[in-house]
């Protein structure tokens, strides 16, 4: 027996232990990302490592432009998998939001990678504490806007604006043309309130720039039951959280309640069974190897992978939940 051929029965006999067809052997594993440096990207990596290395399935990122370049190819079947938040999984499956018009109805949902967390954020001496000083503030206030490289943004800030009965048109509205973008203007008072994630880089640099005025402060969302509807019936996918005060975290100076966004993986309904599945398990049973590739990780939860999705689960990512005894949302 040849070398060769002993190390092609090898994956073979490696492959079908995870219910992977020859055929998913043979074939290259397209993941799409969002370019290099990005958390698509970094996420990608991490999972196509873990694919290739774990699973013995041949995956390759393939940087694009972003969601709005990719996720019409894997609804489509010309990618194979790809990352986004579930918010805009939702938007681009409906053909709402950010993806108004154009519907993906073909998406379907792997499971969750990891959560994001982010929030309205004000300089720290504005008095910008709690969405009620931010709703006294209308007329006056100038606040990040449009988002034209990062559309998905302007939604979340529309959500969180709407927990507080209060649209964009209540504003002074300063167009920035990304995420960091909308950071960098409330580091530079070009703004006075702006999206930050948790811990970004870009959320630190507004921090030490605004250190004489105490920094960058969270802006405390109502978590009231009329004030959790008004946000969920914005942002469907998305969560009210109660993060701890935390003076090494910027932004964290007193408790707050911001956004928690769930970070996905998605593929096309007509993705091969055997291939979901594969992959679903890769991930979930390789929780720790992706942590020690890419840092997010760390902060998901196998248990969480398959919460309630307005994007229906795809049957091979099911079949996994349920063999590994997962709790899948309705």
């Amino acid at each position: 027996m040849s070398k060769t051929f002993r190390t092609t029965l090898k994956g073979l006999l490696a492959c079908a232990a995870l219910g992977v067809s020859s055929a998913a052997l043979a074939q290259v594993v397209g993941i799409a990302t969002d370019q290099q440096g990005s958390l698509g990207y970094n996420t990608g990596q991490a999972v196509a490592k873990i694919a290739n290395q774990k699973a013995h399935i041949t995956a390759r990122i393939q940087p694009m432009a972003g969601t709005a370049a990719y996720l019409p190819l894997i609804n489509r079947g010309e990618m194979d998998f790809g990352f986004c938040n579930a918010v805009e999984a939702e938007y681009a499956m409906t053909g709402t939001g950010n993806f108004e018009g154009k519907k993906n109805p073909d998406l379907r949902m792997v499971g969750v990678m990891f959560p994001l967390i982010t929030g309205l954020a004000a300089v720290a001496d504005s008095g910008l504490n709690t969405i009620d000083d931010l709703r006294a503030g209308r007329g006056k206030l100038r606040i990040a806007s449009e988002y034209t490289a990062s559309t998905i943004i302007k939604y979340y800030i529309m959500g969180a604006l709407a927990n507080g009965g209060m649209t964009y048109g209540d504003f002074r509205q300063v167009p920035v043309s990304g995420f960091v973008k909308g950071m960098e203007a409330l580091g530079d008072g070009l703004v006075d309130v702006t999206l930050i994630s948790l811990n970004s880089a870009g959320g630190k640099k507004a921090n030490a720039q605004l250190r004489g005025r105490g920094g960058i402060q969270y802006i405390s969302l109502d978590d009231s039951p009329q004030g959790q509807k008004l946000f969920k019936d914005f942002l469907h996918a998305a969560q009210i959280v109660h993060m701890k005060a935390n003076p090494n975290i910027p932004g964290l100076k007193h408790d707050a309640n911001i956004i928690r966004i769930p970070w996905v993986m998605v593929t096309s309904k007509n993705a091969p069974d055997s291939l979901v599945y594969a992959i679903t398990k890769a991930v979930a049973e390789n929780h720790q190897a992706l942590g020690e590739t890419f840092g997010a990780f760390k902060r998901g939860k196998v248990a969480e992978m398959a919460p309630e999705s307005g994007v229906p689960y795809h049957p091979g990512a099911l079949k996994y939940y349920r063999e590994a005894g997962i709790s899948v949302g309705k």
